[in-house]
């Protein structure tokens, strides 16, 4: 029998949060009563987050798992007079049924956001029964579409919580800020409450600042059965104002309070001053002042658990992006978790929080409810969150139709229309945006078009003239989704240069069809190097555009997706700035050169173990946000260089640097003020010339710190040099019952089918109790093997 703690013995007068995540019982049959489920003898022990697509997202096997499972856990509480108890999940994806003590309570269908149940009459004193059902069963009347770019996970994906409140309490508490300026700002407060006998009860609300000093009170009396409230404050002088540099928050304490002066509940929100706008034509200003956004994108999943991600992983993608120096992240294509906003409000990130509309088209009446629903309860949850600046309708809602006709014009326009109308009669504070429907630029307050200069079409030295004519035809325009595709490991001395590749699309929108249109993104290998270069010349342009209100690269982190099960890595959309498991790339440093504040310096590249050329040797770049950098080899130093800004590649950090044979030691010192402030170093092995054909595979295994092997694959040739354009596809597998790969994550080492890089490829195995033997294959490499032995270690077979 599972248990958690009893309540205390005294009445709550704040609501109290237990948290549930441990100790559920998990049954991945869909059995389709309760009864049945509770019959069955196939329950598992597991903690949340949850979802049964963890792994089957990116395995071998196409598909994934589209389909109901059910939970169940015991409770041990003791409820008192005067209290209710709620039930109240973070997010459960797609359509939740939730029992207690075998009586429905209530059922919300719609992934992404949170909702509650009062459990007050089922509970009991003792054990108490929680069953749910989950189902992210195909339901084309739900957003997003089963055609979007990402898996639609299933699973109780978020924290689940008990709440316990006062009989007489507080449930809903909305903050707004009407006025808002450098020197005063307006606060009224609206809040919902459960119930009250309307005898003397009064609220009072208090407005603490962010040094915890009381700057404003109202105390308002109740009306009988009154559910609503409405509380408008003093006026706060010189308010501290919210602000990516300075993300000041406020609270506001309210009680409630009866009519002989006893608290009854007592809760407390967070919030900040200050005010968002797209001028025309001059950019995105905050708190009246002009902000280029530098931006990111974040999908809500991570390698190993997909969408099951915990608060701490939630966190460090946030404090990743704020690192890197960002100011904004669009969350793309919905809603997330509580933890992510609250991570924004205090880093200072500006958010784009988007109604997971994307693709499909509209449907007919049983979708629109439930799309306007869904719009509804985002608002109304992150509705105090600092951060929020723009409430996202939607991403491409017209591609790929779900329903016959749903994808015209004039069908989806009114009902954008519609959609706007009921966001700003919730929220007149912030800015309603779109992505990529061009019918809806005038309805929204800022809108991006497609741009992929140098990817999905064009090159990107055109990026320059299509946001100068973006900016020019959309008054209200800023730029979402730019960038491309890297995988780890894969470089060349000769990437793709700025004018892009012969014969490629000239249109720098993507296509819907890529198969018809030629590309980089089609037909290019997915180096590192040129997502570097990219993204410098990207960064260059932004950077220098005047009145440009900014962009957002596409995404942040590496995202399982099923429309790209050939990619180098299967099933993973690459474009990620970090890899699925939250390593950098290449490309991460880039954008740290440009934003970041804390002194630093990368050597171009890690992952570029091995190169070749001439005696001469071969130009290295630097990428660092330093004033100026000294690179040395073996000790020597190749001299110290300004950054010049404007200058593309890395300001300028670039040096001829005469390789010797065999392995040489790079370092980097960068300078602020003529003091060393950051460093680098990295060994690099130089080939003087040219490898030959690929002769033969070595087969190696290293022992990492963590206790595991790393099984690495790499291409020679006659003279046991690297092939470095050796990139076919490998397979790894274990042959024995011993031990396993760590396979499914969709990352470099990680992933038992991908792509080799420059010649090498690896994999992380956990070694058994007995011997175990690793194969490895490609389509011309018809078997190699590698015993590891956990009493003799590596063995050669």
């Amino acid at each position: 029998m599972l248990f958690v703690a009893a309540m205390g013995s005294q009445a709550a007068t704040t609501t109290e949060r237990l948290n549930l995540d441990t100790n559920w019982q998990y049954l991945q049959q869909d059995w389709m009563s309760a009864e049945k489920a509770l019959q069955q003898q196939q329950w598992q022990h597991i903690s949340l987050p949850h979802t049964w697509n963890a792994t089957d997202t990116v395995d071998a096997e196409p598909g994934y798992r589209r389909s109901g499972s059910w939970y169940q856990k015991t409770l041990n509480i003791m409820p008192k007079r005067g209290e209710r108890q709620l039930l109240y999940f973070e997010g459960a994806n797609f359509e939740t049924d939730v029992y207690v003590n075998g009586i429905k309570i209530g059922r919300h269908v719609g992934g992404y956001v949170g909702f509650r149940f009062d459990i007050t009459e089922q509970v009991k004193k003792g054990d108490n029964q929680i069953l749910v059902r989950v189902s992210n069963a195909f339901n084309r009347n739900l957003i997003p579409s089963q055609k979007s770019d990402f898996f639609l996970y299933g699973g109780i994906t978020r924290d689940v919580w008990l709440e316990t409140v006062p009989a007489d309490a507080i449930s809903h508490v909305q903050i707004s800020t009407p006025k808002v300026s450098d020197k005063t700002a307006s606060t009224q407060v609206s809040l919902e409450l459960t119930q009250h006998n309307g005898q003397g009860e009064q609220v009072s609300a208090e407005i603490v600042d962010p040094q915890g000093r009381s700057v404003a009170k109202a105390t308002q009396a109740l009306g009988a059965n009154k559910q609503t409230v409405l509380i408008k404050l003093p006026n706060v002088q010189v308010p501290q104002l919210w602000s990516p540099d300075s993300p000041s928050l406020y609270q506001m304490r309210i009680a409630l309070i009866d009519a002989n002066g006893k608290l009854l509940h007592l809760t407390t929100e967070r919030f900040g001053y200050r005010w968002f706008e797209m001028r025309p034509h001059k950019g995105f200003f905050i708190n009246g002042k002009r902000l280029l956004l530098r931006g990111t994108h974040r999908h809500e999943e991570h390698a190993g658990v997909g969408a099951a991600v915990s608060n701490e992983q939630h966190r460090a993608d946030m404090q990743m992006i704020k690192g890197m120096g960002a100011n904004f992240v669009r969350l793309g294509h919905y809603p997330q978790d509580p933890e992510i906003y609250k991570a924004a409000d205090e880093l200072g990130l500006i958010i784009w929080d988007e109604l997971p509309w994307c693709r499909g088209g509209k449907g007919g009446a049983e979708w629109e409810a439930n799309t306007e629903r869904l719009l509804r309860e985002q608002i109304r949850q992150n509705y105090n969150h600092a951060s929020i600046a723009f409430w996202s309708l939607g991403n491409e809602m017209y591609w790929e139709e779900d329903f016959v006709g749903g994808g015209a014009d004039d069908v989806v326009t009114p009902y954008l229309q519609h959609l706007n109308d009921v966001t700003k009669s919730l929220d007149k504070s912030r800015l309603t945006s779109i992505r990529k429907f061009y019918p809806g630029d005038k309805i929204v307050d800022a809108f991006s078009p497609s741009i992929w200069a140098g990817w999905y079409g064009g090159a990107y030295s055109q990026y320059a003239k299509s946001i100068h004519k973006s900016m020019q035809k959309y008054p209200n325009f800023i730029h979402m989704e730019y960038g491309g595709s890297s995988h780890v490991g894969r470089h060349t001395e000769t990437p793709i240069s700025a004018t892009g590749i012969r014969g490629a699309q000239v249109s720098v929108s993507e296509a819907m069809n890529q198969a018809v249109v030629k590309s980089v993104a089609k037909d290019s290998d997915w180096n590192e190097n040129y997502i570097v270069d990219l993204f410098d010349w990207h960064l260059n342009v932004s950077e220098s555009t005047p009145d440009f209100a900014g962009n957002a690269q596409w995404a942040f982190k590496d995202f399982g997706t099923p429309l790209r099960p050939e990619n180098p890595i299967p099933y993973m959309n690459q474009k990620g700035l970090v890899d699925r498991a939250g390593n950098p790339k290449d490309a991460y440093y880039v954008f740290k050169s440009y934003w970041a504040k804390d002194p630093f310096c990368y050597i171009e590249s890690h992952s570029w173990t091995h190169r070749e050329g001439p005696k001469e040797g071969r130009e290295v770049t630097v990428y660092c946000n330093t004033e100026a950098a000294e690179l040395s080899l073996d000790g020597k130093s190749l001299g110290k260089k300004d950054k010049q800004q404007g200058v593309v590649p890395a300001g300028g950090l670039v040096w001829k640097v005469p390789f010797k044979s065999g392995v040489n030691q790079l370092s980097v010192v960068g300078y602020r003020d003529n003091k060393a402030v950051a460093k680098d170093n990295m060994a690099v092995h130089y080939l003087i010339g040219e490898h030959g054909k690929q002769d033969h595979i070595n087969l190696s295994a290293d022992k990492l710190a963590n206790g595991n092997w790393l099984i690495r694959a790499e291409a020679l040739d006659k003279e046991g040099n690297r092939v470095l354009d050796y990139n076919e596809r490998a397979y790894f597998s274990n042959m024995t019952s011993h031990g396993h790969l760590l396979e499914n994550y969709g990352t470099p080492h990680r992933s038992s089918i991908l792509e080799m890089a420059s010649g090498q490829v690896a994999i992380e195995f956990v070694a058994g109790e007995q011997p175990s033997v690793i194969e490895f294959r490609t389509q011309n490499v018809k078997g190699l093997y590698i015993k590891i032995d956990p009493r003799l270690g590596v063995v050669a077979l």
